[in-house]
């Protein structure tokens, strides 16, 4: 078959920082509230407010290495060493096959791009999250931003939630995975650990304890302002309080806004689309990614755990991993698009790296550097475009090879994030965020 098949300064420092921070752990127990980090809607853009897009995104994180051997990449004639024992399914693509674990993914291929041609060039926890998250390999000297604090950073607000959301608690931060780096704190993602498969939903960081009445915290907001006062009185240094009165007012704004209540009501979804997606943790964050989006959320991080298999792996796929992913990411395209969000939403899978060609005495696969796969679609990505292969034993791409960078420079681009996208550093020097060119078949 043919290879490709296709139908400014930023974050204030030193002692100004340790007073934001503190003001919040206080407004935290006035309030009985808890911030895991704010985000300044006042910001300024680098480079003269350039990026300027209404495309948002949902980027899956499957943490750990998914195989692409044992989902949408089979080698069915290769040795039985290699090929494992899943069976290879038809897709909706005349020619293209995926394994027996991916059903729903191959009876919907129209609505996605595959990548079979990815080399990530890494086969390392950690460095995955960071290199995949900001399409920069690990710095020594520096820490990248991740896109979505880029997009905070560059984009800002568009309603009273955070721009950058994280879903889950499965990223990897040994290399500052996931994480605003140079950009900030204020840029960081917000993140939700909650479980999201239950009747009544709740996030513990914008939620009043105990079903508190805002006329509480409106008491505990007075009472924040008069001690704030006397603060600033004592301290005489208004430029600092002015910089957490931002932030200050940001809390509360998210806190009280109708907008945010109704965006974490996952309850008030029909119960045939939350079975659609799937009872599952998987599925209900994907479904809780929708209503972040639909409610102003630019970038929202999906992340699942578990895919590290080097020990029965073929198991570990077919009865816990695969089959609610295949169930809630076809459900998520389609939903998306019944709600007409599927052209203003990118929607990514990634992955640490690839698996091995070759299965270990443990029956399973390990780390692989040098193939994997990513999927893409919405926000105009061709549905149905199967890009590149691999050779025969699924070890390197035999065609149109692409790295990481380039899959991160596809979601600048559709995100209307400039390539060439320079911030300054708190030293003083400019950073260039990202390097390559888009994917040709992405765009």
């Amino acid at each position: 078959m043919p290879t490709s098949v296709c139908n400014q300064a930023v974050t204030p420092a030193g002692l100004r920082t340790l007073e934001r921070r503190a003001f919040l752990q206080t407004a935290s127990a006035f309030t009985g509230l808890s911030f895991s980090s704010f985000l300044d809607p006042a910001k300024l853009l680098a480079n003269g407010g350039r990026a300027k897009s209404n495309i948002s995104c949902i980027f899956i994180w499957t943490q750990g290495g998914t195989s692409h051997h044992d989902t949408f990449d089979p080698k069915p004639l290769a040795s039985d060493g290699v090929r494992g024992p899943l069976s290879v399914i038809e897709t909706a693509i005349p020619g293209v096959h995926f394994t027996e674990l991916c059903p729903r993914m191959a009876k919907e291929v129209q609505r996605f791009s595959l990548m079979r041609s990815w080399n990530p060039r890494n086969a390392g926890h950690g460095v995955a999250d960071h290199w995949c998250m900001s399409g920069r390999n690990v710095n020594p000297s520096l820490v990248y931003p991740c896109v979505g604090s880029v997009v905070s950073h560059q984009l800002g607000f568009q309603s009273a939630l955070p721009p950058f959301i994280q879903l889950g608690a499965y990223v990897d931060r040994s290399f500052q995975g996931g994480l605003p780096g140079i950009l900030g704190l204020e840029h960081a993602g917000f993140e939700i650990h909650a479980e999201a498969n239950v009747d009544k939903f709740s996030v513990k960081d914008i939620s009043p304890p105990l079903n508190m009445e805002l006329t509480r915290i409106d008491r505990r907001k007075e009472l924040l302002a008069k001690i704030d006062h006397l603060q600033r009185t004592a301290d005489r240094q208004p430029a600092a309080f002015d910089a957490l009165d931002e932030h200050y007012k940001t809390a509360f704004n998210m806190i009280t806004a109708p907008e945010t209540k109704r965006a974490f009501d996952i309850g008030s979804e029909p119960e045939a689309l939350r079975n659609d997606y799937g009872r599952t943790a998987f599925g209900q964050r994907l479904l809780l990614a929708r209503r972040l989006i639909q409610s102003g959320v630019r970038f929202v991080t999906v992340s699942d755990p578990g895919w590290d298999h080097h020990v029965d792996c073929f198991n570990g796929l077919k009865q816990h991993r695969m089959p609610q992913v295949d169930q809630a990411i076809p459900a998520l395209l389609i939903d998306l698009e019944q709600q007409g969000l599927l052209d203003s939403t990118l929607v990514v899978w990634m992955t640490d790296f690839g698996r091995t060609p070759k299965i270990n005495p443990a029956i399973g696969r390990d780390h692989w550097a040098s193939a994997g796969f990513a999927i893409m679609a919405g926000a105009g990505i061709p549905g149905g475009c199967i890009i590149g292969e691999t050779d025969a034993d699924g070890g390197q791409p035999k065609s149109n090879e692409y790295f990481t960078e380039n899959i991160v420079a596809t979601m600048y681009h559709k995100l209307g994030l400039p390539l060439d996208l320079t911030v300054t550093a708190n030293d003083g020097r400019p950073i260039r965020l990202i390097e390559g060119e888009p994917v040709r078949e992405w765009m």
